[in-house]
């Protein structure tokens, strides 16, 4: 960093302590200054940025990796973020809420050759443009939850071609039944609940392979299916257990997905683990300090979590590739990738 200080491995450790470990700033600066060393929380912000700024080109090559696959698990979770317009407009707090949006692809699940990685990326709103923009290219399927913006990524194009297609999360269908289930002992929802552990039951069992699902999960989801539209005809149209199960028949194209194609899982699990990090984190830092900020977050949680998904020691990771990233050149910048990296070797001194 131009007329910086700090070291690779100070770097690092500023940002997986921040980031992975879920450290805010002031804290860390507690932390050095019982060890004696006096760093201004003001200074740290500035390293974190200025290390973030570095690595933004590997961030890019992850993200363009990951959204090149044919199958993502996705979702979003909210952060608070400052922005300090909002209080010239009778808002006191000045804080608004943005998005923080998970891409990732896992094929370990399938035996699928690719790595895993996760892509994260901030948006100061949740308006459908932004995962629309963030999966222009991406063709293949997408297994997310029902939110609208996914909507028109499902549309046909102009030649009538579907580029992405909708695989649904069994397991979010199967928690509007046991809300209620639990709420009001209903004897129909725990039914319910009863049928769809029989999938879980024979997926645990399987991992997914397609012909164990066709001969042995494909009857029980139809019975599920017909079990729906009896149900939902004598039971009231505006109650908790109807919503459910229309949720489940005005999609059911997309919770049948995994029956014709092994890559599916029956659920976004996946990418529900991968937003957890997130979720952690915030309950710690508690907002970002400006747009900016949120972009930081979620370069940073790309490195760190596809490093983790490697296999790797994310510091060492970090510190390995910072040290190395000014000077690497561009067209072998794939060679930092987590998945390619191998450390830096360092020269044996010869004895004289």
């Amino acid at each position: 960093m131009p007329r910086g200080m700090a070291g690779p491995g100070l770097l690092a450790h500023i940002l997986v302590s921040k980031f992975d470990d879920h450290l805010p700033l002031y804290r860390q600066a507690e932390i050095f200054a019982r060890q004696g060393v006096e760093i201004p929380r003001s200074t740290l912000i500035d390293w974190c940025g200025q290390a973030v700024a570095v690595l933004r080109p590997l961030v890019t090559l992850i993200r363009q990796e990951v959204t090149a696959s044919d199958h993502l698990h996705a979702d979003d979770t909210p952060i608070q973020v400052l922005d300090p317009r909002l209080r010239q407009i009778g808002k006191p707090r000045g804080v608004k809420e943005g998005r923080i949006w998970t891409y990732l692809r896992d094929p370990r699940p399938w035996g699928g050759s690719d790595p895993p990685a996760v892509a994260y990326w901030f948006s100061p709103d949740r308006k459908g443009i932004n995962p629309q923009t963030h999966l222009v290219t991406f063709s293949g399927i997408l297994q997310a939850d029902a939110y609208a913006g996914f909507k028109e990524l499902y549309k046909p194009d102009a030649t009538g071609t579907v580029r992405v297609r909708e695989a649904a999360c069994w397991a979010h269908l199967r928690r509007d039944f046991h809300d209620v289930w639990k709420g009001s002992g209903s004897a129909l929802a725990k039914e319910a609940l009863d049928q769809i552990g029989v999938l879980y039951d024979i997926e645990r069992q399987i991992t997914g392979r397609l012909a164990v699902r066709k001969a042995e999960s494909r009857p029980r989801v139809e019975t599920f299916h017909a079990w729906c539209q009896a149900q939902l005809a004598r039971i009231p149209g505006k109650g908790e257990l109807a919503k459910a199960i229309r949720y489940a028949l005005n999609r059911w194209p997309a919770f049948t997905l995994f029956l014709e194609d092994g890559r599916v899982a029956i659920d976004n699990n996946a990418a529900e683990r991968a937003v957890r990090p997130v979720c952690i984190g915030r309950k710690n830092y508690l907002f970002a300090g400006s747009d900016a900020g949120g972009d930081n977050i979620a370069d940073a949680m790309t490195l760190i979590e596809s490093a983790k998904l490697s296999g790797l020691n994310p510091h060492n990771y970090l510190a390995d590739v910072i040290a190395r990233i000014n000077d690497h050149k561009v067209n072998r910048l794939h060679e930092l990738l987590p998945w390619n990296w191998q450390p830096m070797a360092i020269p044996h001194k010869q004895a004289a």
